[in-house]
């Protein structure tokens, strides 16, 4: 399959890739998470959720893989280092006890992945403590076994998870393409400025395009 993308086409199997969500969990998506702890508008990031749910009901169609993310730490907080958990200066930290449970911790109300976009049966679900998805989790592993080369991104925050994802599958010699309109930040241009970096000296990171161009290639 071929569609229209930034810098060019972007060439892709479908047996062999793999639609990729970042992070569209409560904390960072919903009021009274994570997010919203530290002075961001989480409306923001809610305004993807009908173009990724799109998507995400198109690949399933075809029978995609789907990989979900969680940004998500062991309750004893053993894979957070002092250096991330005591970063800046929310009312919450991460561990801390928050309106759905505590803070990106596994297994809490918050640190689930959003109704919309909830992974269902076969689909393969990260949790991870970085901010990549390749770091310090079984992704690898669970790509190589299928085959898989090329990644289709959407997902929260473009320029934090998003971005060091892409740039993690990138080293690995992943093909990855970024939905424009299913990513986003709480600081928009933060968002244009990614956008242009992963598209820049042709395709350096990856691949950018709005999923209109995925729907058509899909359906076509």
């Amino acid at each position: 399959m071929k569609l229209d993308a930034n810098p060019f086409p972007f060439e892709f199997q479908l047996e062999r890739s793999a639609l990729v969500i970042i992070d569209m969990q409560r904390d960072f998506v919903e009021p009274g998470g994570f997010g919203e702890t530290l002075g961001n508008d989480v409306s923001l990031l809610q305004a993807i959720i009908p173009a990724a749910r799109a998507v995400l009901e198109a690949w399933r169609s075809k029978g995609g893989l789907v990989v979900h993310t969680r940004e998500a730490h062991r309750p004893d907080l053993a894979d957070c280092p002092p250096a991330k958990r005591n970063r800046g200066a929310p009312t919450l930290r991460i561990g801390d006890e928050g309106p759905m449970g505590r803070i990106l911790i596994a297994g809490e109300p918050g640190n689930q992945i959003i109704d919309a976009l909830a992974p269902i049966d076969g689909e393969i679900v990260i949790d991870k403590p970085g901010k990549g998805a390749f770091y310090a989790t079984h992704l690898q592993s669970e790509l190589q076994r299928r085959g898989i080369r090329g990644l289709i991104f959407m997902g929260v925050t473009t320029e934090v998870c998003v971005q060091t994802s892409m740039r993690e599958a990138n080293d690995r010699g992943y093909d990855g393409l970024l939905l424009e309109d299913c990513t986003e930040s709480y600081f928009p241009a933060f968002k244009a400025a990614t956008l242009e970096m992963i598209s820049a000296q042709g395709a350096i990171v990856g691949w950018t395009a709005p999923s209109a161009s995925l729907l058509a290639a899909l359906e076509g």
